[in-house]
């Protein structure tokens, strides 16, 4: 790896264990993709695979039926503050071999733990008189073995059913279910590891943009600039609010109410919004009861919210830290329209030895900063 990081690889079933010197060494290439949302987070090892090479009955051994579930965890230590990146299981394996004698490579994929969550379907598992926040933490409850530990946000509008009305049923494997929910209430699902090599964190709420932002992305700074490219997309049309159509009992006529995607767990991090925005009339939403309405306006709007999309690179050892999905980053130098805080969308993990590198893509709601300065 490169100097200054430390790379640490743990595999094994179901409790992953430090893998031996020999299969440090062989590894050549690490790539994990940490999305925001409701997308899985993925990863992939490559390893150089000399012939009789002990590497190839290790691994290839994991899709055998004696070990359902082979377990990874990948953290790096950088600048002395350690970072776990993946807590997943194996989902495919392959081996590749080299050409006139050539040493091939073994390539190891796999997802995050809500892989162990996406098995079994669970078809019509009654939950009743349960809102949808109370049916995630108890079905949550059976994954403490893997370390996962549950954080649950009620919704914003609980929709609690009424037993002689209807019984609420599953529908899918817990993953599905879990981010069905989600989408009808306009949260996310998501798997964050750490913070510690073993444990992780269940996620089911709101897409959160608050919170102490990470060191800032800087561009054309001279010795300060420590991004290798960053380029800008403004999306006038991206941007949308939805007007949810609530029926009047009494009279039969629909009441037309607008829902917008500010709150105070998603302030905006633009001062100046796309004008004007677009609207769209859900009008699905007229045979629904108030409480599902509203929910399902609120899951729109958090899908339609961001105008301002940016792209770019960064060597880690250059910025110093790991930048991290699903939080805060400042930008500086790119100019007054596009210098603030923004929202981590997604970022892909790129080690390899001597060099690490680092993919991302932030968003925010429009133009301009909305704070006088960001943290350096």
């Amino acid at each position: 790896m490169a100097k200054g990081i430390h790379l640490t690889l743990m595999i094994g079933p179901a409790v992953p264990v430090p893998v031996p010197p020999e299969v440090l060494d062989s590894l050549e290439r690490v790539q994990i993709e940490s999305p925001s949302g409701a997308t899985q987070a993925g990863f992939e090892l490559t390893f150089s695979l000399p012939r009789r090479s002990p590497l190839e009955t290790l691994f290839l051994v994991a899709g055998g039926t004696s070990i359902p579930l082979v377990r990874v965890v990948i953290a790096v230590t950088v600048g002395g503050e350690t970072s776990v990146l993946m807590d997943g299981v194996m989902t495919h394996h392959e081996v590749r071999r080299g050409a006139s004698g050539s040493q091939g490579s073994l390539v190891v994929k796999g997802k995050d733990l809500s892989q162990v969550m996406d098995l079994v379907e669970l078809d019509g598992f009654p939950y009743p008189a349960m809102p949808s926040s109370l049916r995630v933490l108890s079905s949550l409850a059976k994954y403490a073995a893997f370390g996962v530990t549950p954080t649950v946000i009620p919704a914003v509008v609980e929709d609690i059913p009424i037993p002689i009305e209807r019984i609420p049923r599953q529908q899918g494997t817990d993953y599905q279910y879990f981010r069905y929910l989600a989408e009808q209430a306009g949260y996310v699902f998501y798997i964050d590891p750490g913070p510690r090599a073993g444990m992780s964190r269940a996620y089911w709420g709101p897409e959160l943009r608050v919170g102490q932002p990470q060191p800032a992305l800087n561009l054309d700074m001279d010795a300060h600039t420590n991004v290798e490219s960053l380029s800008f997309r403004f999306d006038q049309e991206a941007k949308e609010t939805p007007i949810v159509m609530i029926q009047n009992p009494a009279t039969k006529m629909p009441i037309p109410i607008p829902i917008p995607d500010i709150s105070p767990l998603n302030p905006p991090l633009g001062a100046i919004p796309p004008l004007p925005p677009k609207f769209k009339t859900l009008k699905q939403t007229a045979k629904q009861n108030p409480a599902q309405a509203i929910m399902t306006g609120l899951a729109y709007a958090a899908q339609h919210q961001d105008s301002v999309t940016a792209s770019g690179s960064l060597d880690v050892l250059r910025y110093g830290r790991v930048l991290k999905s699903r939080g805060l980053v400042g930008v500086r130098g790119a100019g007054m329209a596009f210098d603030g805080l923004y929202f981590v969308k997604s970022v892909t993990h790129t080690i390899e030895r001597g060099d690490y590198q680092q993919d991302f893509t932030l968003v925010r709601n429009g133009l301009v900063s909305t704070v006088p300065a960001v943290p350096a």
